[in-house]
């Protein structure tokens, strides 16, 4: 069962990498990640590790600080 925290995160990286015009497979390999990670992240089936926070923000541009702003903002509609 996804927890709340998780389904937001992916829902902000979803949007996130949208915004920049990134497939999910492009995205992924920036990060250094499997694309079907990314996917599970994005649909809020994964408890991410801190380093892989730090390179998702990384590839986004964006500090560790405003990516959780973003996710703290995003809809409360679950």
């Amino acid at each position: 069962m996804e927890s709340e925290i998780r389904i937001k995160f992916g829902r902000t990286l979803r949007r996130l990498r949208k915004n920049q015009g990134v497939s999910q497979e492009a995205f992924a390999d920036k990060c250094d990640l499997h694309r079907t990670y990314v996917s599970d992240v994005e649909r809020g089936e994964r408890n991410i590790s801190l380093e892989n926070i730090e390179k998702i923000a990384k590839v986004l541009n964006v500090k560790i600080s405003e990516l959780f702003r973003e996710v703290e903002n995003e809809s409360d509609s679950i």
